[in-house]
């Protein structure tokens, strides 16, 4: 692992870098960077790489504030291997020598700070689904490969192999790197792929997270398509999920705190595992307009099947065993999978409101009740109610809502300049909805055009 500007400059010079990207990315998850010379790493490290923070995103700044300087963080140094020459490095956002309270990875960093204060470290592993596509020629979008037309294509080892160069770069890319790619796989829907690596460290695996769309970007770019993470480019397709496996572990012994092989429920998860699915489900509502954070994203959620199959999106706040119809599913002792985060989740953020709410159900020792073992795509509306089964918001701007009203993700959120970061990101999320209401869409003029 780099530490210092000396082994960053030896590590450079061993794997020919010539070029270094200093990146960080904005509230939408949106990697910026400024290309660095290997010559200028005193520049580099000394001061850091400028911005002017407005025009790159939502960041808490107007055109009037001072720079935001990126500031690398040494241990997130990743060669880009599709580009010799080339290695990016993960940055925390300072201005004027401080944290910037708008930065993603710092807010991260901050709850993270907090758990290790109590002893626990936080590991999460990321299951990011996307699709390749390509422009059509009416100027929309189709999936890439004009083969893949089944009706039910997961796992099609035809539509695998027709994708091979793509998904096999991309695996040989993540082992390069060492993240122990250990699955690839033709997701659900038309032209949609699951690519899989090793779980590690929160801002480890967001860091490459970040990384992994950026690298399936470009090397779909090379081969004139376009990937997209989009949670729901198509109307009639699955969606695409961004699944977190999440665990909390004894800093010091390395203990893992979330298995009891004696658990009378029978998922080999320990008693702080339940407060903390309690906690998730508490705060389940408030939780998603980070985990799902944009006005398509609510177009993936619901109960129904498209024509591939099932939405595999969760319509509830639930937990169970191995069942993928809930929002929290425990497919082994020792791990909580999140399936209410999509693919266009900012990861510092989501993983940050994830681990502040499994906190607060820990602190509380909520109890999640029984594990739900039914197919809540197939219960009624009745049969929900009558179980106290909460819903999920039916739309980013129902989430916002019920976000800026939760106290516990308000105070893991931060306080920002003269404002709370929960205020300034609901500012922006419900900008973001109205923008997008006011759009009058071909769907409106084809049904109401000549009815009235």
């Amino acid at each position: 692992m780099v530490t210092t500007a000396e082994e960053l400059r030896e590590q450079a010079k061993k794997d020919g870098v010539e070029f270094l990207f200093a990146m960080f990315v904005d509230m939408h998850g949106k990697p910026c960077a400024k290309m660095v010379p290997v010559e200028a790493i005193d520049v580099l490290m000394g001061g850091g790489a400028g911005f002017a923070g407005f025009a790159a995103g939502p960041m808490g700044q107007s055109p009037a504030d001072p720079d935001l300087i990126a500031v690398p963080d040494l241990s997130s140094y990743t060669i880009a291997p599709w580009q010799p020459g080339l290695a990016v490095l993960q940055c925390d956002v300072h201005v004027e020598d401080e944290p910037w309270p708008y930065s993603p990875r710092v807010i991260l960093k901050r709850v993270l700070e907090k758990a290790a204060a109590r002893g626990l470290a936080y590991n999460v592993g990321c299951e990011a689904e996307y699709f390749l596509v390509r422009r059509s020629e009416q100027g929309g979008i189709e999936v890439a490969d004009p083969l893949d037309r089944q009706g039910l294509p997961c796992y099609d080892a035809k539509g695998l192999s027709r994708s091979y160069e793509h998904l096999t770069t991309v695996s040989r890319f993540m082992n390069q790197l060492g993240w122990s790619n250990y699955a690839n796989d033709h997701e659900d829907a038309n032209g949609q792929f699951e690519q899989n690596f090793r779980y590690a460290d929160a801002m480890t695996s967001a860091d490459r997270l970040i990384f992994f769309r950026y690298m399936v970007h470009m090397v779909a770019h090379r081969a004139g398509l376009a990937a997209t993470f989009m949670p729901k480019p198509f109307a009639n397709l699955t969606g695409n999920g961004l699944h977190f496996h999440s665990s909390l572990w004894d800093a010091k012994t390395g203990e893992e705190l979330f298995a009891d092989a004696s658990d009378p429920r029978g998922l080999g998860l320990s008693q702080t595992a339940y407060h903390y699915i309690g906690g998730l489900i508490d705060h389940a509502r408030a939780l998603v307009a980070v985990t799902c954070p944009t006005v398509n994203s609510y177009k993936r959620m619901g109960v129904g099947a498209p024509t591939s199959g099932a939405t595999w999106a969760p319509a509830y706040a639930t937990y169970g065993g191995n069942n993928r119809t809930q929002m929290l599913r425990v497919p082994e002792p020792g791990r909580v999978e999140n399936r209410a985060c999509d693919g266009s989740a900012n990861p510092y953020l989501a993983m940050a409101v994830q681990l502040a709410a499994g906190l607060d159900g820990m602190d509380r020792k909520l109890d999640p009740g029984e594990p739900n073992l039914a197919n809540l795509y197939e219960l009624s509306a009745g049969e929900v109610a009558a179980r106290g089964i909460r819903s999920m918001p039916s739309t980013l701007l129902d989430a916002v809502g019920e976000l800026a009203d939760d106290g516990v993700l308000r105070e893991a959120l931060g306080k920002a300049r003269g404002e709370d970061y929960i205020d300034y990101y609901a500012k922006v999320k419900r900008e973001e909805f109205l923008s997008w209401h006011a759009e009058v869409t071909e769907w409106e003029v084809d049904r109401y055009l000549t009815l009235f």
